[in-house]
């Protein structure tokens, strides 16, 4: 009879899974209209960096050249791995290498991590944490500015949340095919940024723990099976390197020797490792919910007490508690794997920031100016999840318990959370005017040419002139080779064209604007200055005729 009667209770449940998922469909709206909702032209940043790699995938997807290497890393003299240019290919290919197309792809990888992101948290916690960390990913101020500009370390929130969900999922049902996802995943993280190398070992650490757990169970063909899909991961990380290899054939190795050089010299000069190591943490820890830790230095310090707390409750105080236990379709997780995925989460996340306090000590410093906070955005999908989570149970607390108090404190963690986050977007108009800014730049020195070849050069040296070079080459101008001199300029019948970045005024000895631009001329060159403006606050265009 129970069997009989069985079926009538599903279309209630069916009813609360249809209330989900128009939650999630409403979500997900929200996070589509804070990233797509303004003009895309002007609010993603716009330097060298999204110059260079527009220009690759220009010479990709219109001219058949495929990269050996991706973008150059911003310390030391390597580089990135060149699946990040594949990932940006299709739109690029679809576009005719328009940058709003590819900032749009990159957008809508944004909004997949929300949705990503929240299957994590469901999975670990059930519907309600869920909810809360697809919301809180969706108007985090960060993750919408990691989704509206071209950059490498802005895939891979998206690629490094489909890597720990694949990877909790493999754990949870028990199917090993579900690793070979995970660890495509976390291959993808590596190669669109070095240091996304980190998020492995935590994938891995799962890895190995769900092998352990089979054999103890007796489960020999299981564990053979997660040893298969392990292997899987490994040609599937082999294979990504190919074109690296290719290239490392034909230059003497020159990448291996220069990430060598950089590992002996030990980075770059910062502050004493015990020192790093909460600077670092603060910063991995408020990132995706206050932002950049100069810009709220108390709200970040906040926020990372709340992790840590809510990460510490639920992975190792709280005790089983009867509502969360197992019902067949009710979407509820079993405690002992809340417990899991939580304890995961949070070694995962001590992991990293010790790993980046120690391989990354340049985090030890914020650069005022520059993008700082995005080569850890591996690590956003794990904050998030452990906050919903835990602000999860303290709204469940008052239902189960009957005492208000922790769930009202749930309830103002989360609003404050919703609120500063939305108090705090990105403005619609980017500080150097984006992409938008760059092409009216490109337009006043083509009118300033008159029609003859340019010849591009950049203060100081060590940065490149793509900024400018691609929306040139854009509106089909002919461009000379990258790397001409000062010397060279003089008797070539070419407009010089030379940019200059304040930002970098001790580097370059000289104030931009004038001062810079003529000394690095020089008084014995033919030239004369045909126009000079400030393309973008503190980056100066002078233009010079012969």
């Amino acid at each position: 009879m129970t069997a009989a009667r069985e079926p009538r209770i599903r279309p209630s449940a069916l009813s609360d899974r249809r209330l989900e998922l128009l939650a999630y469909l409403g979500i997900l709206i929200v996070a589509a209209v804070l990233r797509l909702g303004s003009n895309l032209a002007a609010r993603g940043s716009w330097d060298a960096d999204q110059g260079h790699d527009m220009l690759v995938l220009r010479a990709l997807v219109l001219d058949g050249r495929i990269p050996l290497l991706g973008p150059p890393t911003s310390i030391g003299d390597f580089h990135h791995g060149m699946v990040y240019y594949l990932l940006l290919a299709p739109a690029a290919a679809l576009s005719h290498a328009d940058p709003i197309a590819v900032t749009t792809w990159i957008a809508l990888g944004g909004i997949a991590a929300v949705a990503v992101t929240g299957w994590l948290a469901r999975s670990i916690a059930g519907p309600i944490a869920g909810l809360l960390a697809a919301l809180l990913l969706a108007v985090s101020s960060s993750a919408i500015e990691e989704s509206i500009f071209i950059w490498n370390p802005n895939l891979i929130a998206l690629s490094s949340s489909i890597a720990l969900a694949a990877a909790w999922h493999a754990w949870r049902s028990r199917r090993a095919r579900w690793w070979l996802l995970a660890g495509l995943a976390a291959v993808v993280t590596m190669q669109c940024h070095v240091l996304g190398v980190i998020l492995t070992p935590v994938i891995g650490g799962l890895l190995v723990a769900d092998v352990r757990r089979r054999r103890r169970a007796g489960d020999r063909s299981g564990a053979d099976a997660v040893g298969r899909a392990a292997l899987g991961w490994l040609a599937i990380a082999i294979l990504s390197y190919v074109p690296l290899a290719i290239h490392e054939i034909g230059s003497d190795a020159s990448e291996l020797r220069a990430a060598i050089a950089f590992l002996a010299g030990g980075g770059p000069a910062s502050i004493a490792l015990a020192a790093r190591i909460p600077i670092v943490g603060l910063r991995v820890l408020g990132w995706p919910l206050t932002d950049l830790i100069t810009v709220a230095p108390v709200a970040t310090v906040l926020a990372s007490a709340l992790v840590v707390g809510l990460a510490i409750w639920r992975g190792w105080v709280a005790r089983d508690e009867r509502e969360s236990g197992v019902v067949r379709g009710s979407g509820r997780p079993n405690p002992d794997d809340e417990r899991t995925g939580v304890r995961w989460l949070a070694l995962g996340l001590a992991w990293t920031i010790i790993a980046l306090a120690v391989g990354a000590s340049s985090l030890a410093t914020v650069v005022a100016g520059l993008p700082n906070d995005h080569y850890h955005a591996f690590a956003d999908p794990i904050v998030v999840v452990l906050v919903a989570v835990g602000v999860a149970a303290l709204v469940k607390s008052r239902s189960s318990r009957g005492a208000p108090a922790p769930s009202v404190v749930g309830i103002v963690v989360l609003v404050a959370l919703i609120v500063w986050n939305l108090a705090n977007q990105p403005p619609t108009v980017a500080a150097d005017g984006g992409w938008a800014a760059a092409r009216l730049a490109a337009d006043r020195v083509v009118r300033a040419g008159e029609g003859r070849p340019i010849a591009l050069a950049s203060l100081p040296t060590f940065k490149s002139d793509e900024a400018l070079r691609m929306p040139l080459a854009a509106d089909g101008v002919e461009l000379l080779p990258a790397g001409i001199d000062s010397a060279a300029f003089d008797g070539a019948d070419a407009t010089r064209v030379v940019l200059c970045d304040q930002l970098f005024r001790d580097s370059i000895g000289a104030d931009c604007g004038g001062p810079a631009e003529d000394a690095w001329i020089g008084p014995a060159a033919t030239t004369k200055l045909k126009d000079r403006f400030e393309a973008a606050p503190g980056r100066w265009i002078s233009i010079y005729r012969p």
